[in-house]
């Protein structure tokens, strides 16, 4: 199928609207927790089951996404993606009990997981070139804005009219974007039909879902949590060995081999990790070290979102004018200084200053997601596209359901080793996870550095 010459700016809002449903309901549940675990009857601490379920089924489901598309077309894949969350959603509003609750978010990531690939797929296939970086930018908006409202979002609903409404508000979205996406996305081209990869996809299932869980037993059961890390390595290392060696692989790793895919999906995994853990140690710390309520923390953490929002219209230009690699070393630099900078708030800093500090970090946030995402499919042949969209997905799925989990690992290592070291002062431990989240960011700030100075120059160039 050829490639438009225009971007189709409304298709291109629609999956983005859809994309944005699907990262808000990864975490809006968090602040909720206290509210919905006494309805349900359990305890706070177990509703975070529900919200492990979801990301480690988007996880898992994604990577059949770029099968189904072929298999189905695009538009038949997407609607239905978009039925079966909107469904979901109505279960999970409706769930009495938390396994029943649990069971309905399972089927609310199946359909998270068709629903966004798929449709990042018809907008590639839909886009020139020259047109990529600006179809980008549509997309990237919901991955900044979904998490860092979602504390406060929950919380006021779970308030007001009640925690039923964070599942009950996606049915008339869903129910207009079914209208939309029949009207606007492009049917696609049904590829030669070849049989699903049930092997690689149970592998790579069991590796994922080993990971996720392995993540979260650190810090409380070391020896569960070695285990299932190593069982997720094996079950990697085979999947892998499977895929490159069977005749339809459910993943294609060939597009590792272009530097501006590897780069956007590599160090960018590590980067969109530790992007997505910043806003969930912010709340940590606001709520735990500095005393503060839900609602103020929630409240604060908006601001990340204005340095988002207020920075976005600049970011296709800065990239445009100093091109992929200085725009992304940049970004990762500047983020980690102010990450070095959060280390040392403390109780008594103005809530101006915080909020400054958040502010800055939303900014540099938003660039370096503008980058990552546009620069990944910047030498991305139209052939490629699917097969590079699918691996993509599944890689940044991934690292955003790790993200949590890695911040809970950081901080429970950190103030471990701050009571021992000053058990008066409860932020410490949070201040010193900022130090290390900072540290690991200059890794995909050295990859990126490696890239050519002219990286993605078809894309910048208008």
């Amino acid at each position: 199928m050829p490639r438009s010459q225009t971007l189709n700016r409304p298709l291109a809002l629609l999956v983005a609207a859809t994309f944005f449903m699907e990262n808000l309901d990864g975490t809006i549940i968090q602040t909720a927790a206290p509210l919905m675990a006494v309805d349900l009857g359990v305890r706070a601490v177990d509703i975070n089951l529900a919200m492990t379920a979801y990301l480690l089924t988007l996880a898992v489901g994604v990577p059949a996404s770029g099968w189904l598309a072929d298999r189905f077309g695009t538009k038949r894949v997407f609607c239905s993606a978009i039925v079966v969350f909107t469904v979901a959603s109505l279960l999970c509003a409706l769930s009495p009990s938390l396994p029943l609750l649990v069971a309905a978010r399972v089927l609310q990531g199946l359909g998270g997981a068709m629903m966004v690939p798929v449709g990042r797929l018809a907008v590639l296939r839909a886009v020139d070139k020259r047109d990529l970086l600006d179809a980008i930018a549509y997309l990237t908006w919901p991955a900044l804005l979904a998490p860092v409202i979602a504390p406060a979002l929950g919380g006021i609903i779970a308030d007001t009219i009640g925690w039923h409404w964070i599942f009950l508000i996606n049915i008339p979205i869903g129910i207009v974007a079914m209208i939309l996406g029949v009207r606007l996305v492009p049917s696609g081209q049904i590829a030669q039909r070849h049989p699903f990869d049930l092997i690689g996809f149970a592998l790579l299932g069991v590796a994922l879902a080993a990971l996720v869980l392995g993540m979260e037993e650190f810090g409380t059961n070391l020896g569960a949590a070695l285990l299932m890390v190593a069982l997720a390595v094996l079950a990697g290392a085979l999947g892998v060995w499977r895929m490159l060696r069977a005749a339809h692989p459910l993943l294609r790793f060939s597009a590792l081999r272009i530097p501006t895919f590897r780069v956007g999906n590599v160090g960018g995994g590590v980067y969109r990790m530790l992007i997505s853990a910043a806003p969930f140690v912010f709340t940590l710390m606001f709520q735990e070290g500095f005393g503060w309520s839900a609602s103020l923390a929630g409240i604060l953490v908006v601001a990340v979102f204005a340095g988002n929002i207020v920075i976005k219209p600049a970011t296709s230009p800065l990239i445009r004018r100093f091109g992929f690699r200085a725009v992304i070393v940049g970004s990762n630099l500047a983020g980690a200084a102010v990450y070095v900078w959060c280390a040392f708030l403390t109780q008594q800093t103005p809530l101006a200053v915080i909020a400054v500090a958040l502010f800055l970090s939303g900014v540099f946030r938003s660039i370096g997601f503008s980058g990552y995402n546009s620069v990944q499919f910047a030498d991305v042949d139209p052939e490629q596209t699917n097969e590079a969209n699918t691996l993509a997905s599944t890689m940044q799925q991934t690292a955003a359901g790790l993200g949590i989990a890695v911040a809970a690992l950081i901080v429970r290592l950190t103030t471990s080793v701050a009571d021992l070291v000053d058990p008066s002062d409860p932020g410490l431990g949070y201040r010193w996870a900022f130090f290390v989240v900072a540290a690991m960011l200059l890794f995909p700030a050295i990859e990126a550095a490696r890239l050519p100075a002219q990286a993605g120059a078809g894309v910048v160039r208008r």
